[in-house]
């Protein structure tokens, strides 16, 4: 796996520059601004979250463009094909490769390509729902010409007892640390964040993106590539929670997704459905809890 300057364009550093490599903060940069306030005019420095196309490449054929923050793109291929279902392991996915397209003082917008290659079976797979998900974005919704299309069957999250072994202070905990992995959203105030946290409620990785989505799918994706026991953990998250998220969540196995931000039906109807626990509205001093694990299957291998 690999991340370089596309070869189309020239081949020197500072042509096709790495933002993971040149700058001081990937993710964000830094401008001039005049803030207003109290009817005075200050000109001083800020920082602003970046977003990127990032075009997601499965053997040659571009299935979809993301507005993302331009890091960690390796582990969010590897989320997104996960979580959408087009690749079932981390083994289909054979190679990816990363292309930056920014160039100094250019008039260009820069963008990026993370091109994978993945097993055979995945990619025709792939050309069969191409047709059915043009136009969609990030949302796993938006764009779906049918409403039969949608995918509203999530797989049912198996229980592994890990529900029964979570701290009661635990959701309190990852509250609590969770602004101290926002390295980007304190610097620019725009960001998403999706955490992984054991039963206790200790973070154990954490990302950032201007898009939700984009953050929970880098977050499976790095979970997926250490091969990580999903379903030994929780995922906490900055946002509110939609649909897509809980069917991300369950499509990898997570028991219990727990989010700072109100849940919508949809997402409360798919959490039952899955079997997966929702709280939302989580502080230190508290969180709703949608009561939607009861549906939860035994794990087969569990002892009873």
């Amino acid at each position: 796996m690999n991340s370089r300057p596309n070869p189309d364009l020239p081949t020197t550093p500072a042509a096709a520059p790495n933002p993971l490599e040149t700058e001081g903060q990937p993710g964000a940069v830094e401008l001039r601004v005049h803030r207003h306030r109290g009817g005075t005019v200050e000109t001083l420095a800020d920082h602003v979250g970046q977003e990127w196309p990032v075009a997601l490449v499965f053997n040659g054929i571009s299935h979809a463009v993301m507005m993302c923050t331009p890091r960690d793109l390796e582990a969010f291929a590897v989320g997104f094909a996960i979580s959408e279902g087009i690749v079932g392991r981390n083994a289909d996915i054979q190679d990816i490769e990363v292309f930056w397209y920014a160039k100094p003082d250019s008039a260009d917008l820069p963008h990026a390509e993370v091109h994978l290659t993945v097993v055979q079976q995945a990619f025709v797979e792939l050309k069969e729902k191409r047709r059915a998900l043009a136009g969609r974005s990030g949302c796993g919704v938006c764009g779906i010409e049918s409403i039969d299309l949608l995918d509203l069957e999530p797989e049912t999250v198996p229980d592994t007892g890990f529900l029964g072994r979570l701290a009661p202070d635990a959701i309190a905990r990852a509250a609590r640390e969770l602004p101290q992995h926002q390295a980007l959203t304190k610097l620019t105030g725009g960001l998403h964040a999706a955490a992984w946290c054991d039963a206790s409620g200790a973070i154990l990785r954490a990302f950032e993106d201007v898009g939700r989505h984009n953050a929970l799918d880098k977050l499976i994706g790095q979970l997926v590539i250490e091969r990580a026991d999903t379903q030994q953990g929780f995922v906490f998250l900055s946002s509110r929670a939609s649909y897509e998220l809980v069917r991300k969540a369950a499509r990898v196995g997570i028991p219990m997704v727990a989010t700072i931000s109100a849940p919508s039906t949809l997402a409360i109807a798919i959490a039952k459905r899955a079997g997966l626990r929702l709280v939302s509205f989580c502080r230190e001093s508290g969180y709703v809890d949608y009561d939607t694990a009861s549906n939860a299957v035994p794990d087969a291998g569990q002892a009873t």
